[in-house]
């Protein structure tokens, strides 16, 4: 069972290049005065937009710098505090980081709204007279777009002032779990200890012994319950604070403003929680499949993530970023060549469980004079070799985009974010399922994959239903208390189980707790689900020989956010308007379901 090292004892070769952003936390410090003191700059910009394109296109060039500067302090306190969340420097420089990009918003605010009152049709002529203008025309297109929501000059500097107090309800729930719980030791078969800590969780509930899962899993949301109120005072918080911005910028629900705001159809949300909610017997056919394979009389949530065979895989990380590779061959020599090189010697993962390490994984969005880096605590099994290259995906995307885009446009769309990860997943998975035909080592894929399928096609569209309910009471005035939550977030996994495993209704109905980053991102969680529709039918074209179908996929990571989300797709021949790739996943989902039924059965 794991053990939680100390951060000081961690080797250096397991953590993150800190040094190549910044020298020391001086030199972040010093940093962060001279971006503030350069803030002064912009307001030479403010009422002068209008001038001539020169002068737009100068003060447009000067906040991309000032947007690269604030996102490469971003990149480096969000790492320094995530690797060990009760190191008050790191805190600290996240406070700094957080205060300086909400300053950084306020100041630049001034530009929509001078915009829209230039006029449209003025800058329709810039466009078309002065050809270093062409980049901004996709920003202009969008900006015209949202023009009824944009308010004036006065309101949208609020709103940037407002970001740093709004963003502090999400880093509240982010300390409480990651440095304030202290959890309960679980005890294994032979009623030893086991450490229980965020970054040693998934491993435990991952391993064999069921009373260390149980117990791990018990004293987790124990611990998640004992909070429970504060805990929903701080997500109600966040939710008033996102039907505050709806009603400000003048939209009829938070689901609009969001995916009005991302560009997103807003049938999409709901043809996925219809398609999701017609699909629940294949998951009540997989927990049947997964009680007989573990020959336990009742299913229990602490064996959702257990093991089906006795035999063991170990992946080192090295071998991991091996099988990952050769899973993205089909990218081309300079794409597997990047990614190894990020991982082996520019050490863009800090991949060492320790004490005080954040929970769950992810990689940071970078700007093009930085590497992309990835947090995660590597377990040495398929399971974080799965991790590790969904989080590669995501760094790949962020190297790409950051590198093809300017700062306006380098940041891909939410709706888009989780496509690139899964994607290579279901690319290293089909590489190994085709060299690997070890009827055991098959059978820990198809767990991988399952999992991978259980956190975004179960997980994620649940907590959509759960969004979609807790801000629909708070739109019409209703409370919410932790009981309420609680009972409403076990009815949806009850109706998702359907009868084939244990309801514990307290640890199960207080997952909303313990999700202290996914519920504080408005509507994020459905959109986990798109990313492994299209990433599966990304996959499929690339795997089934489609001509140019890698350089597609390549071309739609550099693409940032240049084009409304729907094109983007397109850029990787896809179409997402569609209901087709959803119904596809699923289709794929089924056949793993019926081939570790196969499997296991043996």
């Amino acid at each position: 069972m794991p053990t939680a090292l100390p951060r000081s004892k961690v080797k250096k070769n397991q953590t993150w290049n800190s040094e190549s952003v910044f020298p020391s936390p001086e030199a972040f410090d010093a940093e962060v005065k001279d971006l503030l003191e350069s803030l002064e700059t912009v307001k030479k910009y403010k009422g002068r937009l209008g001038e001539s394109p020169d002068v737009f296109i100068e003060a447009m060039q000067f906040m991309d710098k000032l947007a690269q500067r604030a996102a490469k302090i971003q990149v480096y306190a969000t790492m320094s505090s995530a690797v060990d969340t009760a190191d008050q420097t790191g805190a600290a420089m996240s406070g700094k980081a957080m205060s300086a990009f909400a300053q950084v918003g306020a100041e630049t605010s001034f530009v929509d709204p001078e915009l829209l009152s230039m006029g449209e049709a003025r800058l329709r002529q810039w466009l078309a007279e002065d050809p270093y203008m062409g980049m901004y025309e996709h920003y202009i297109n969008d900006l015209f777009r949202r023009q009824a929501h944009v308010r004036s000059a006065e309101v949208e500097e609020l709103f940037g002032m407002m970001r740093d107090p709004f963003g502090t309800v999400r880093t509240t729930a982010h300390l409480l779990a990651n440095a304030d719980f202290k959890f309960k030791p679980a005890k294994n078969s032979e009623g030893k200890k086991v450490d229980l800590t965020q970054s040693t969780l998934d491993a435990i509930l991952s391993g064999s012994d069921r009373k260390a899962r149980q117990t791990a899993w018990e004293n987790y949301n124990d611990k998640y319950l004992e909070f429970k109120n504060t805990l929903a005072s701080n997500l109600t918080a966040s939710i008033k604070q996102n039907v505050f911005n709806m009603k400000a910028r003048r939209f009829n629900s938070s689901l609009e403003a969001t995916l009005f705001n991302g560009n997103v159809p807003v049938e999409m949300f709901h043809n996925l929680l219809g398609i999701f909610k017609k699909n629940l017997p294949l998951w009540h056919k997989y927990w049947r499949i997964r009680r007989k394979a573990l020959g336990v009389k009742t299913l229990h949530p602490y064996d959702v993530w257990a093991p089906l065979t006795t035999k063991k895989h170990r992946v080192p990380f090295e071998k991991a970023v091996d099988w990952i590779s050769a899973g993205l061959e089909p990218m081309g020599r300079e794409y597997v060549d990047i990614m190894r090189k990020g991982c082996l010697k520019d050490r863009w993962v800090d991949w060492s469980p320790n004490a005080g390490k954040r929970q769950g994984a992810f990689s940071t969005r970078v700007p093009s004079d930085t590497h992309p880096f990835i947090l995660m605590s590597y377990t040495d099994d398929i399971g974080s070799m799965s991790t590790l290259a969904h989080e590669l995906g995501h760094s790949m995307h962020a190297y790409y985009a950051s590198r093809a885009q300017p700062m306006i446009y380098y940041l891909y769309p939410s709706i888009i974010s989780e496509t690139a990860s899964n994607f290579h997943q279901a690319m290293t998975r089909a590489h190994l399922l085709k060299t690997n035909t070890d009827r055991y080592f098959q059978t820990a894929l198809l767990e991988e994959a399952m999992d991978n399928f259980h956190r975004y096609f179960f997980i994620m569209p649940t907590l959509a239903r759960f969004e979609l309910e807790t801000h629909q009471r708070i739109e019409k005035g209703q409370p919410l208390t932790a009981d309420f939550m609680i009972e409403l977030m076990a009815e949806l996994f009850s109706e998702g189980f359907g009868g084939e495993m244990n309801l514990d209704r307290e640890r199960v109905g207080i997952t909303w707790g313990t999700f202290t980053t996914h519920l504080y991102i408005d509507y994020y969680s459905f959109q986990y689900a798109i990313g492994i529709s299209a990433a599966n039918a990304i996959a499929k074209r690339i795997l089934d020989g489609v001509p140019n179908a890698a350089q597609e996929h390549i071309e739609f990571l550099k693409a940032g956010s240049s084009k409304p989300p729907m094109e983007v797709y397109k850029i990787a021949g896809i179409d997402m308007t569609s209901v087709q790739p959803i119904e596809d996943a699923f289709a794929v989902l089924e056949e793993y379901v019926d081939r570790l039924g196969v499997l296991t059965d043996k």
